[in-house]
């Protein structure tokens, strides 16, 4: 049920929609500022200088791997979020739920001993797939299906997603870089439990949006899912011990594994969406229409999210981070993005009001999203050869890299999560929105990969490769625009 429409507003937009604006903010600090250092504590030898003190000492492919498979960790499990939410809680206690299995992993990881930094990365994912897919349905329940603020309120929704990016890097990156990682890791936990806070407060607020369970699960299907459920920590339990144990891989082989086993189940998601026995002829069209976009997000999340793992090693080795007698510290670079997100989520939230039924299609701007992201790794090409001749480069390629990938995520991912709600079949919203993160989580793994090839290509080869085949596939996608449209017809 949709929250009634408040005398008053927040920036035009539900009053409601606040709560969840400061709650997505306070999530995503934590997120982004423990991301901001984690591939640096992954590349830190255990004996490097203190502060901030060791890391792990993994190789650069071998640490963006693991970012890669974490990040994607982070995307995937919404499935499950979704499930729970829908059949289980509803979309408001899912939310509750997740930021306190978010803090908490964030608190386990401050324990400087390894095996419980293993532990946190899990729990934290475990948590954010609850709260992720929820959050974002409940922003849908704001709206009424022909309310034409919708496209605008998830841009500014999507601006709290990087106001927390932007200062979460500055605080947590300083003192995870400089001072302790486990300091860092701990006070992104405290981020969370500031937002915990402002959740209870706007609690009622927020009216009856995401309190109904969608589709409640019937006490067979709840026993089966607990089956299921059982099942599936037995059966990666095993492996994890037959991987490890047995032939003796290590944490950076798994993601290999890892990357198969997502990609199989996007696979089976979608036969499942396409079985669902209460989808008329137009729900299947559109499912079809969202299968199309779901690919242009993969293929566009696969660059895009190297942000925090290619560029971040890049910074590290090649990039001079000196401002006067002040060394920036590396992670601050992951900063830079939100602050354009920023700057540019109102225009484009104006642009797209403004412009009304003459703004282009949603499919239009995924292929401009997918452009734009191919030509961002192209601008690095000057500055890896630049440091293949001994030269630190300019940071400035790094701004701009940034720029080029904020214009184009503007063009894709809030726009992504608000057709998501159009297309998404009576009943199936919040796991609809899971689907839209499992497009990340199969591109951040597949990014993950690609990172391996830098030992084969070179840092300027890696950044040609990948600049010219995403837009090689952009051309491809935009031959199917007509048909996504066809597809999609009565959802703009």
């Amino acid at each position: 049920m949709s929250l009634p429409l408040a005398e008053k507003t927040f920036f035009g937009q539900p009053r409601a929609l606040a709560t969840l604006f400061f709650t997505e903010m306070w999530e995503r600090f934590s997120y982004y500022g423990m991301r901001a250092i984690l591939v640096l504590y992954l590349i830190t030898p255990p004996d490097g200088a203190s502060p901030p003190g060791g890391g792990l000492g993994f190789t650069d492919a071998e640490a963006a791997a693991i970012y890669g498979t974490y990040v994607s960790l982070i995307y995937l499990l919404p499935l499950l979020g979704g499930w729970v939410a829908d059949r289980l809680t509803g979309p408001r206690r899912a939310v509750l739920f997740g930021s306190i299995v978010i803090a908490a992993g964030h608190f386990v990881m401050a324990v400087p001993v390894e095996a419980l930094f293993w532990t946190g990365l899990l729990v934290i994912a475990i948590g954010t797939g609850l709260l992720k897919p929820s959050v974002s349905a409940m922003v849908g329940g704001l709206y009424a299906p022909d309310d034409t603020r919708r496209d605008g309120g998830f841009s500014i929704f999507y601006m709290g997603i990087n106001l927390g990016a932007l200062i979460a890097p500055l605080i947590v990156g300083y003192l995870g870089e400089d001072i302790n990682w486990h300091l860092g890791f701990a006070v992104a936990g405290v981020g969370m439990l500031i937002g915990l806070a402002q959740y209870m407060a706007g609690w009622k607020g927020l009216g009856s949006v995401g309190i109904a369970v969608p589709n409640p699960a019937t006490p067979p299907e709840r026993r089966r899912a607990g089956i299921q459920g059982l099942i599936g920590i037995v059966v990666i339990a095993i492996v994890l011990f037959v991987a490890l144990g047995v032939l003796g891989l290590g944490i950076a082989d798994i993601t290999v594994l890892f990357t198969v086993v997502v990609i199989a189940i996007a696979v089976i998601y979608f036969w499942r969406l396409f079985k669902q026995p209460q989808l008329t002829p137009v729900d299947r069209d559109r499912l079809w229409a969202f299968f199309y976009l779901f690919l242009a997000a993969v293929v566009f999340w696969a660059i895009y999210d190297q942000g925090g793992s290619t560029i971040n090693e890049f910074a590290e080795k090649f990039t001079n981070m000196d401002a006067g007698a002040f060394t920036v510290p590396i992670s601050w670079i992951q900063s830079i993005n939100p602050v354009f997100i920023i700057i540019f989520a109102p225009i484009f939230a104006v642009l797209w009001t403004k412009l009304g039924s003459r703004a282009p299609s949603t499919p239009i701007k995924f292929a401009m999203a997918i452009f734009g992201v191919g030509i961002s790794f192209l601008i690095m090409v000057p500055a890896a050869l630049q440091s293949a001749g001994g030269e630190k480069s300019a940071i400035w390629w790094i701004v701009s890299v940034f720029l080029v990938q904020t214009w184009s995520e503007l063009l894709l991912s809030p726009n992504g999560l608000s057709v998501t709600t159009k297309l998404a079949p009576a009943g199936l919203l919040s796991q609809m929105l899971a689907v839209w993160f499992l497009a990340t989580a199969v591109g951040d793994s597949i990014g993950g990969q690609l990172v391996r090839l830098i030992d084969v290509l070179g840092w300027a080869g890696y950044f040609v490769a990948c600049g010219i085949g995403t837009i090689i596939l952009g051309g491809l996608f935009l031959l199917v625009v007509p048909r996504i449209k066809r597809l999609m017809e009565g959802v703009s």
